[in-house]
């Protein structure tokens, strides 16, 4: 992995300065003017800072913070209430991402831009509206970043066009994207992630059509596009394609939680779900994931234990609940500053997906060798050892017994930390069946989405107010219409 890249956290401080530096001459350009000072931004900076800062709060924010515990990777012992089911708006992700997309566009207008800039900024947007679209639902979409315009109350699109339309949705925007990088001789800078190699942008691009045309197989009958991704051969081809930005081991580039305090990450531990699941296959990665309970620890007989999720602390303590008797998150999620990275999508996770399409027959494939490679892949991302009777065992092997139910089961372990993606894949499929605990603050209801921002209801609540008669609500659990 490429670890040569302009800082992610200082990047915003050297905008400000060139921005200060701008406000500094103002009035003055004609005795100030310094000829070799840019004027603009490069585009290869706004890109740094966007891959950066997006993958960064994918895994951090919304992965560990927020979405492990809906796809119950962790449970909480006293304090993130999102466990049980308190979602609030996530406005932060929302306003956060909106400005990220306006840095996107900043790039395609940008003096040095070129095509090859233009397609991964399309590749990006269509990433980030995605996350838009599927925590929320209608979005603003079209009408979007123009408030240089005047227009500041834009109207939100459905959820449908988003998606499918022809001309400007997602699946329509990465289709060109990578047709531009296929036959584009332009070159990019910036890029921490792919090191400027244009083929895995177009692989990516190609990956991510992969996900979202599986994102929303409930609402399609054709799937010839996605059969001919499949027999492209322009898909991620292993782990060297993994869109990831890595941390690294110095300051400050690390893991947040290798840098956060003890209680949050004493707060997230390991739930009973994942538990069973890892039990059941014989599973090497607990231990990487996971750390044997600290009491075990100290008797002398390493165990991993689960805490079940939604409970609050008055259950904790009524049921007499040991938590040093209680696993939390492995070291490479604390102790290790660069032990893992931040991520937009895996190779395994493609390889799950295939094996999906194959085993609903949606696509034509080898369901079980699509599988096989998937588990490998993550074994090989997590540097865990596979075990020569792994794929073998009745629990794992693809033998006709809950053949869809193992490949999805394998696809949700896969995308631990990996943002709201995992959540996103329980809503669609069902699996693995979720519970959601006894003290759930959702009347035992599985939550779909967050509440859209308060401040929408403020300054665009004409097209709020429409939105949500159209989806039928502005409630958790409304679900969204790929859902339905």
């Amino acid at each position: 992995m490429n670890k040569s890249y302009l800082n992610r956290f200082t990047f915003p401080f050297l905008l400000a300065l060139i921005l200060m530096g701008a406000a500094c001459t103002e009035g003055f350009e004609e005795i100030n003017e310094n000829p070799n000072a840019p004027e603009q931004i490069g585009p290869q900076f706004l890109l740094s800072n966007v891959i950066s800062v997006a993958a960064d709060r994918n895994t951090y924010e919304q992965g560990f913070r927020l979405a492990n515990y809906l796809a119950q990777f962790a449970s909480s012992v006293e304090f993130e209430r999102i466990d049980r089911y308190e979602m609030g708006s996530n406005a932060g992700y929302w306003n956060g991402t909106y400005r990220l997309i306006n840095d996107l566009e900043s790039i395609k207008k940008s003096p040095g831009t070129n095509e090859a800039y233009q397609a991964v900024a399309d590749i990006l947007r269509a990433y980030l509206f995605s996350q838009l679209t599927d925590m929320w639902g209608d979005v603003p979409y079209t009408d979007a970043i123009k408030a240089g315009e005047g227009n500041f109350a834009p109207a939100y699109d459905t959820q449908e066009s988003i998606y499918t339309d022809p001309q400007q949705g997602i699946l329509a925007t990465l289709r060109k994207a990578s047709e531009t990088l296929a036959a584009t001789n332009s070159r990019i800078q910036g890029d921490m992630m792919f090191g400027n190699d244009l083929n895995k942008w177009r692989r990516f691009a190609n990956s991510l059509r992969f996900r979202y045309i599986l994102r929303i197989s409930k609402r399609l009958s054709n799937f010839s596009e996605m059969q001919q991704l499949a027999d492209s051969g322009d898909l991620m081809r292993g782990n060297g394609d993994n869109a990831v930005v890595p941390y690294l081991a110095s300051a400050p580039n690390q893991w947040p939680m290798s840098q956060a305090a003890l209680g949050l990450y004493q707060e997230h531990r390991m739930t009973l779900t994942v538990d069973s699941v890892l039990r059941l296959w014989n599973d090497p990665r607990q231990n990487i994931l996971y750390k044997p309970t600290a009491a075990s620890v100290t008797a002398g007989n390493p165990q991993f234990k689960g805490l079940q999720n939604g409970l609050n602390r008055e259950t904790i303590n009524e049921r007499g609940i040991n938590l040093n008797d209680v696993s939390l998150f492995g070291a490479i999620f604390r102790d290790v500053p660069n032990g893992v990275d931040a991520q937009y999508m895996l190779y395994s996770e493609l390889q799950f997906s295939l094996a999906e399409a194959v085993e609903r027959g949606f696509i034509r494939g080898n369901a079980a060798a699509y599988y096989e490679a998937g588990i490998r892949a993550h074994f090989q991302y997590l540097r865990a050892e596979l075990p020569p009777s792994y794929l073998s065992q009745a629990s794992v092997a693809l033998n006709g017994d809950r053949n869809l139910e193992k490949i999805l089961t394998q696809k949700w372990l896969s995308l631990i930390n990996n943002g709201h993606e995992a959540w996103f894949q329980v809503r669609r499929t069902g699996m693995p069946a979720l519970k959601p605990g006894p003290d759930n603050l959702n009347e035992g209801r599985y939550p779909v989405r967050y509440f859209y921002p308060e401040s929408e209801q403020a300054v665009n609540n004409e097209n709020y107010q429409e939105a949500v008669a159209r989806i039928g609500g502005d409630d958790i659990n409304t679900k969204v219409w790929w859902e339905k």
